[in-house]
């Protein structure tokens, strides 16, 4: 009987491993139920197969996403191929997340399915949001082509989605953690499942000084120092619904938090930066799936958010910038409706639109409060016959300003783009290429923000090119696979800000094109012997990012594009016994670029280890993170030091 029990559970384990490398949908006998039969027995295992996926696409989820030594979306991402990280220093700096040097505007955010949207200016900061709640943290490089996908799937040139774990059984859990630098965190979660409905509140509260030390070397100058400003406060509640085809989420976040600025002036107390930044962020959000037949499929979507920020210098001691008290409210209603009809087995025909409303009100000078209509429409097919795969989707974007400024709103913006890909798969080898035309409209800021806003900005274009080759191999105690892909990047009409009209006036302007070739390789495997399994995530990044706008400059034409390095790598190691499990991971990032000004103008290398050693036992879960393991000092912007070792232990009790 013991035996039965023990082989079932392996089995489980193996056929979860399987799922997670090679996309499969495994249905069988929850643990939960094993568990409660005093007699075990091997009930039926069901083993479907998905298409393999047209896109590029990495993914992190279960197990191996709690794994890591990480607290945000940012912190997971970092492990991904052709990503980089901006990190403007300070524990409550803001993340973005720059994808084949595409630039952090042209990644699309989804919670769900439902994008997360900032009309000001068209960054998400991920340090927001917390993994607590999550169930998997997947990029994609082109497409994802589901079936019922909206418009707005369609619109980016890279995709982050976080998809949000259902509850399968009744809980409630605590956590606390204690970690260097004077920071405190709670955390209380509670679960249900009832009557086919599931669903959970989450609510966290984090306080830090942030006060942490750091050393700042040069030719010239070599500064210790301890960083200043860099405290943050913040609290998070989010809760979720779901039955069947039905799931709605609703987020707020709110904190404070300080503005560290740049290392200058030998950290004189004259100087410090004294910025602050309150920010209050809530969304609600809803979708609905339901399959008339197994032809027909038809997705609805609904959101508002709002979000308020306000940032503030104005205090006594600020001497060396300018004195500023502005506020920022915006707001943001989505629909949406998408319809998928499959009339026969080996084709696949879907349409979806879009429509997004969104206002921007600020108490800056001479600025007028601004809405946007945002419609997107799209067509897309997908033929899967035999070992054969094809897709093809025309997307149409119109947008619409309207605002009481005198000079008037930008004139409308309407365009198509294209997307193509095609796949074949021969045994366990699959073989990918894909094209893709996308663009950005200019934000908010870009078109209206005082002084610097101007209405005739164009659409900043990208045109990607991408061949790759995926091959798997699957065991009774081991799976593993790897893909590589070359590809292509160019970037036309880039939206810069530019000195113009003096040295302290600075203006928007269409500038700059650059051609990005590079090569993104990921590699993972794992191997399970009885209570034991072993994992390996490995990741490498080789680019070279040029500008190529002006022929005629040669301090810039064909140089690395600033902030861009040549070579990133990474490699986690998960062991894991029983209750146990051991993660060593190590991220490489070469040097870069970030000014044309002298060749000299270069961020080192740097090496960053994190490990990661945690136990669950009695329902309780203990685990301790050290990041930065050898103490590197490192920076992602010139003079915003990163913190060094820092320490994280965390206590978490599940009723």
């Amino acid at each position: 009987m013991l035996e039965m029990k023990t082989t079932s559970l392996r089995l489980s384990g193996i056929l979860a491993c399987v799922s997670a490398a090679l996309g499969l949908s495994v249905c069988h006998a929850s643990a939960s139920a094993l568990e409660a039969d005093s007699v075990i027995g091997l009930g039926e295992v069901l083993v479907t197969a998905a298409p393999r996926k047209l896109a590029t696409v990495q993914s992190l989820q279960g197990a191996e996403l709690q794994s890591l030594s990480t607290t945000s979306i940012a912190d997971a991402l970092k492990y991904f191929a052709g990503v980089q990280i901006k990190d403007y220093g300070g524990l409550g700096g803001l993340k973005t997340v720059n994808v084949r040097s595409l630039g952090a505007q042209h990644v699309g955010v989804y919670i769900d399915g439902i994008r997360i949207t900032n009309a000001q200016n068209g960054t998400v900061d991920l340090g927001k949001f917390s993994l607590s709640t999550l169930e998997s943290v997947s990029l994609y490089n082109a497409n994802k082509l589901d079936d019922c996908q909206s418009a707005s799937e369609y619109a980016s040139g890279a995709t982050v989605y976080m998809h949000t774990r259902r509850p399968a059984r009744d809980s409630l859990s605590l956590a606390a953690r204690w970690a260097s630098f004077h920071t405190y965190m709670g955390r209380a979660n509670a679960q249900f499942c009832r009557g086919g409905w599931s669903g959970f509140i989450d609510g966290e509260y984090l306080n830090s000084k942030g006060d942490y030390p750091f050393r700042y070397h040069s030719e010239y100058e070599d500064t210790v120092g301890r960083r200043r400003n860099s405290d943050i406060e913040y609290g998070r509640v989010e809760a979720a619904l779901f039955k069947g085809g039905f799931a709605s989420h609703i987020y707020y976040y709110q904190s404070e938090r300080g503005c560290p600025g740049g290392i200058v002036r030998r950290l004189s107390d004259k100087y410090t930066n004294v910025g602050r930044e309150w920010d209050r962020d809530c969304f609600v959000q809803a979708s609905y799936i339901h399959s008339f037949s197994k032809f027909f499929q038809v997705k609805a979507n609904t959101k508002y958010a709002h979000e308020y920020l306000r940032y503030c210098t104005d205090y006594p001691e600020n001497q060396n910038t300018a004195r500023v008290d502005n506020h920022y409210r915006q707001h943001d209603g989505y629909a949406s409706l998408s319809a998928a009809y499959r009339p026969a087995g080996w084709l696949s025909v879907s349409a979806g639109y879009d429509v997004r409303m969104s206002w921007l009100d600020a108490d800056l000078k001479r600025f007028c409060p601004v809405r946007r209509t945002d419609q997107k429409a799209v067509l897309a097919a997908q033929l899967n016959y035999r070992s054969l795969r094809l897709a093809a989707s025309m997307l149409y974007q119109h947008y619409k300003d309207r605002t009481r400024l005198k000079a008037g709103a930008a004139e409308p913006l309407s365009r198509f783009t294209p997307s193509v890909s095609a796949g074949l798969a021969l045994g366990p080898l699959t073989l990918r290429a894909w094209y893709k035309k996308i663009f950005r409209a200019p934000t908010l800021n870009d078109l209206y923000y005082t002084q610097t806003g101007n209405r005739n900005l164009k659409p900043e274009y990208t045109r990607q090119l991408d061949f790759g080759v995926e091959y798997g191999l699957v065991s009774r105690r081991w799976v593993a696979s790897v893909q590589a892909d070359v590809y292509v990047n160019r970037i036309e009409d880039r939206i810069v800000c530019l000195p113009l009209k003096g040295t302290y006036t600075w203006s928007m302007m269409n500038y700059g094109e650059t051609f990005c070739r590079g090569l993104n390789v990921n590699a993972s495997g794992r191997y399970m012997a009885g209570p034991w399994s072993f994992s390996l995530l490995t990741s490498l990044t080789w680019q070279r990012d040029l500008n190529r706008t002006d022929p005629e400059n040669e301090d810039t034409y064909n140089k690395p594009i600033c902030y861009s390095p040549t070579l990133s790598a990474g490699i986690t190691a998960i062991a894991a016994w029983k209750g146990f499990s051991l993660t060593v991971s190590e991220l490489y990032v070469g040097e870069r670029m970030w000014s044309y000004a002298d060749p000299e103008d270069v961020l080192k290398p740097y090496n960053n280890v994190d490990l990661k050693l945690s136990a669950e036992f009695w329902k309780s879960l203990v685990s301790l993170e050290v990041n930065d393991l050898l103490d590197v000092q490192y920076e992602h912007i010139p003079r915003y030091p990163m913190p060094g070792r820092n320490f994280r232990l965390t206590l978490a009790y599940t009723f």
